[in-house]
């Protein structure tokens, strides 16, 4: 028999785990896969639409992969909420999708991108403003961190240990982008209000 608390760690838990194992799976995919999928400017000028969201699930080697995957249970610690799979999805979807957008729009210097860190910085948004808006002292500190992280980097730029690290330029407009699609997202649908549903509760239907 399954207990509450058992169903409640499921919920948190369930799908942030398929996604690391969906990062698993391309990294797996070598080289072949990080082409077919990546962000590539040109190619989605020719039509490979698809490439705006599926940039966000490859990346530049181990170490990158290995730096989102621990994103993601940092996510979860710092913000254990109980969304469902379709929630997680439409995150993911638009976040991701408005992140690309951003660089495909704004930044034509970039001819590609890989990895999920801009994603991150969005959905770490949605979550710890929630609770920083709740007077959690803890999430308004670490949103008080991340936004100083990229006021540093818009000034400053990384570390160039940092790319020497994964192994390319870190796409710093990825990280803006992330966050102000999760932004305007978490205003859409009040997911810095009130725990998130697929169906929001101004919804007529």
């Amino acid at each position: 028999m399954i207990t509450e608390r058992q169903w409640t760690t499921a919920q948190v838990w369930g799908f942030p785990v398929l996604l690391m194992l969906l990062l698993l799976a391309t990294e797996l995919g070598g080289e072949g896969w990080r082409i077919a999928l990546r962000y590539d400017r040109e190619a989605i000028g020719d039509g490979q639409w698809w490439r705006l969201l599926t940039g966000n699930f490859v990346h530049l080697g181990w170490y990158h992969w290995m730096l989102n995957q621990i994103g993601i249970v940092v996510l979860v610690l710092l913000c254990p909420e109980r969304l469902s799979p379709l929630v997680w999805l439409r995150r993911l979807l638009l976040i991701g999708i408005a992140m690309s957008c951003g660089l495909y729009f704004w930044v034509p210097q970039m001819s590609w991108y890989v990895g999920l860190s801009g994603v991150m910085h969005g959905l770490f948004l949605l979550g710890l403003g929630r609770q920083g808006l709740q007077g959690d002292r803890i999430a308004l500190a670490c949103l008080a961190y991340l936004f100083g992280k990229l006021a540093w980097e818009w000034q400053m730029g990384v570390p160039v240990s940092d790319e020497a690290a994964i192994g390319g330029k870190v796409a710093l407009e990825s990280h803006w982008f992330g966050a102000l699609g999760a932004l305007v997202y978490g205003l859409a649908f009040r997911s810095f209000l009130e725990e998130e549903r697929w169906k929001p509760r101004w919804s007529k239907a």
